[in-house]
């Protein structure tokens, strides 16, 4: 585990560095904010499209030897990038393709990669597994933002993205010296023949819509994400806004952000069995922080709320994580990831336009209540209903019927 955490970390770095070296490479390219969007949505729409299937090859296929190639293919993309880069023959309808690629495979390594490091632990410990990838993914995306700049002044936009192809290779070299968990290894090893029984990617979302618990979870995680998770957005437009601040402000209350996901991930590794109830009550603690936040009078107090309302959104997201990768049984655990990468990039991609109507209708502060109203009252809805159910209906009790007279014969 150890080992699959340093490389983890070497790879969340030079992806977060490969990911904002791009977002600058396409604004020198074309000059157009909307074009690099462009890209980023272009790099997300294979999650919408093939997550089924992604999921699908996961489940059929050995876990290690999945992860390796995907990571390794990863890594031939980077490398050819920067090699085009180097040689001024990068273009944008290439870049275009590039990322479109890079999203393919990402629907095979992402639940392909998060399910091997659950493999090497028992059971009882996947929550602390999850949490700990939590922080290696929270320290890797500040620094690797960070070591971009560094790395375009020093090694150049080529170099950067070079880089980047090593780090996919350190984890393709790291996979096959891990160990699988004694269960896991048993599990892994049934899963093809027990996926392929049980369908392809249209078996996984039968699946997925059967279980009440996965349901929910993507009820609550869709709402939480359109209404009460884009604090980019929300937040930003808040503090250079009502309150006044400008942009040392708004990058005290990132900062402020980032720390507390670090936190909370570092607390979730407590958890040990978490809910679809402990999801919900989490989600609703940060749509109350959240509206506290939205009637702040001053900066002060935002500042005071942004590290818990980050808290409760890091466990919140290893328990979802948690209940994702251990409610299903082992060879479908594939493909309900893949579901949740499909469901989840529809309201990745859906959320920023329609937060940014209701920023627009409502104003800053309107926009975080009225979010955080809504998300509570789906919540407080949701388990009324769950207890409505839960309850067996009493039937009312019904007068004794009287015996007939025994009659005698003549």
């Amino acid at each position: 585990m150890r080992w699959w955490s340093a490389a983890n970390l070497v790879s969340n770095l030079g992806t977060w560095m490969q990911l904002t070296v791009q977002n600058l490479l396409v604004l020198q390219l074309t000059g157009s904010a909307a074009a690099t969007g462009l890209s980023l949505s272009v790099q997300a729409a294979p999650g919408l499209l093939f997550g089924l299937l992604g999921g699908a090859v996961v489940d059929r296929l050995p876990r290690k030897l999945t992860a390796a190639v995907s990571q390794a293919l990863l890594a031939a993309v980077a490398f050819t990038t920067a090699v085009l880069v180097g040689c001024g023959m990068l273009t944008v309808p290439v870049l275009m393709v590039l990322a479109a690629v890079t999203g393919l495979i990402a629907t095979v390594d992402g639940p392909a990669t998060s399910l091997l490091g659950n493999d090497l632990v028992p059971e009882k410990d996947v929550p602390s597994a999850i949490a700990l990838g939590s922080v290696v993914h929270s320290v890797g995306r500040l620094a690797g933002t960070a070591l971009a700049a560094v790395g375009i002044a020093t090694i150049g936009t080529a170099g950067a993205y070079a880089l980047n192809g090593v780090s996919f290779l350190f984890v393709t070299a790291v996979i096959p010296f891990l160990k699988l968990h004694p269960d896991a290894r048993a599990a892994d090893e049934a899963a093809p023949a027990a996926a392929a029984a049980a369908g392809g990617g249209r078996g996984g979302l039968a699946f997925f819509l059967s279980r009440r618990t996965l349901v929910a979870l993507a009820v609550i995680a869709a709402v939480s994400a359109v209404l009460g998770r884009n604090y980019q957005l929300t937040l930003a437009t808040l503090v250079t806004g009502p309150l006044h601040g400008g942009a040392g402000a708004y990058g005290l209350v990132s900062a402020l952000l980032a720390v507390g996901g670090i936190v909370g991930a570092v607390v979730a590794g407590r958890l040990r069995k978490p809910t679809v109830r402990l999801v919900a009550l989490l989600a609703a603690a940060g749509a109350v922080l959240q509206m506290a936040a939205g009637v702040s009078p001053m900066l002060m107090m935002l500042l005071v709320m942004v590290v818990p309302m980050a808290i409760v959104e890091s466990v919140s997201d290893t328990a979802t994580t948690t209940v994702l990768q251990t409610d299903p049984p082992p060879h479908m655990r594939g493909r309900v990831l893949g579901v949740w990468r499909s469901v989840s990039t529809a309201w990745g991609l859906a959320g920023p336009p329609l937060l940014g109507l209701l920023v627009q209708g409502a104003g800053e502060r309107g926009a975080l209540v009225i979010g955080g109203a809504v998300i509570t009252a789906v919540i407080g809805a949701g388990m009324l209903f769950r207890r409505r159910r839960s309850v067996p209906a009493v039937r009312p009790a019904m007068a004794p019927v009287a015996e007939p007279a025994f009659q005698t014969a003549a």
